[in-house]
């Protein structure tokens, strides 16, 4: 088998090769908000069910990019749960 020179290889035009982590993924991945649809659950430092949702195994907050939360309802959900951190709740 030959090696092909790398220098003069033709770059695929594979989706896979756009994705990055700094790079928009031109939507194919994206996903509505759950806590922005009708009839959402209450972000309440109360709600424990809900928060547990955003919190992983270690206790920290789950981020954005992973959980497909929007911004405003990301701050909102972050202060909730920082909230319930310092009563006991959770």
């Amino acid at each position: 088998m030959k090696k092909k020179n790398k220098k003069f290889q033709k770059r695929g035009s594979n989706s896979l090769n756009k994705l990055s982590l700094f790079q928009k993924n031109d939507g194919r991945f994206s996903k509505k908000c759950p806590l922005s649809i009708k009839n959402a659950p209450l972000v309440d430092y109360k709600n424990i069910a809900l928060l547990r949702k955003y919190i992983s195994d270690n206790g920290k907050i789950m981020s954005s990019k992973i959980t497909s939360v929007s911004y405003s309802k990301q701050k909102k959900l972050t202060r909730e749960i920082k909230k319930a951190k310092i009563l006991g709740l959770i």
